[in-house]
């Protein structure tokens, strides 16, 4: 799945850049990056799994990560060895492996402190699953942020992306027109494609009008994201598509976090 995109104005800043200057916030621990500010970053570890791994590698080189204050950037399910004098920024998928593993970092106690960064929203339940991990390992005050990102499509060009890398014959045109394919299959790959969409629609800043052919697997994604994107519009507190994010690419949401008494 490779999209194409044509910007309504040529002024405006191409998805391309709206996602490193997402990603630059991020390993800003979520403060906007300054250029040519003078004095040296806070060093810090960056963590990631495959799929952050391919959304940052075409946006930043080593150099640009070095800049931004990252000494290190491993993947997550590697072998790690603590370092508790240096904050630690993750940019992973909300999957039930990731947090298991995030867990069992807090329970080592690797890092000085975590700033968590999802590159999809992540649910209440793991949410909490992450609480009871830091309360458990008394690590709830080194938990500094959580951030869902809304960055989880990977950008090839100024306005052309892909939706993943990872995975990606489970959510291709042969996958979804397979003849055994089953309904419970068809539902995964049409919720992760509509994920990838309302993603970048959040990270550009504009809600979309939505056209599509009827009767086809089209018609699927387009009902689902319709429904997204209408969920998020009704919920005025919370929308992402609102007051100062809407078109000022402000696309990360931070998460309440909460320890369990």
């Amino acid at each position: 799945w490779m999209v194409g995109v044509k910007m309504a104005a040529a002024a405006a800043a191409s998805i391309r850049e709206r996602q490193t200057v997402a990603l630059k916030r991020m390993l800003n621990f979520n403060v906007p990056h300054v250029k040519n500010s003078t004095g040296e970053p806070v060093w810090k570890v960056l963590i990631y799994d495959r799929f952050g791994q391919d959304i940052i590698s075409p946006l930043l080189s080593v150099k640009e990560l070095r800049d931004m204050g990252i000494t290190l950037h491993l993947l997550l399910h590697s072998d790690r060895d603590p370092i508790p004098d240096v904050p630690a920024v993750y940019f992973v998928m909300p999957s039930e492996e990731n947090i298991d593993r995030m867990c069992q970092d807090l329970r080592n106690q690797l890092y000085e402190s975590y700033y968590l960064n999802f590159i999809s929203a992540i649910s209440r339940s793991k949410l909490e699953d992450i609480a009871n991990a830091a309360l458990a390992a008394s690590a709830v005050a080194q938990v500094a942020k959580v951030f869902d990102q809304y960055l989880n499509f990977i950008t090839l060009e100024d306005d052309m992306f892909v939706l993943c890398n990872q995975n990606k014959e489970l959510v291709s045109y042969r996958a979804i027109n397979r003849p055994d394919i089953t309904d419970t299959e068809m539902e995964t790959v049409m919720d992760t494609i509509v994920d990838s969409l309302f993603c970048f629609f959040v990270t550009l800043g504009a809600v979309p009008i939505i056209r599509c052919s009827r009767g086809t697997a089209a018609e699927m994604v387009a009902v689902k994201l319709d429904k997204k994107l209408r969920e998020n519009l009704r919920d005025a507190r919370n929308s992402l598509f609102t007051g100062d994010t809407l078109g000022a690419g402000q696309f990360s949401f931070q998460r309440a976090f909460i320890s369990p008494c």
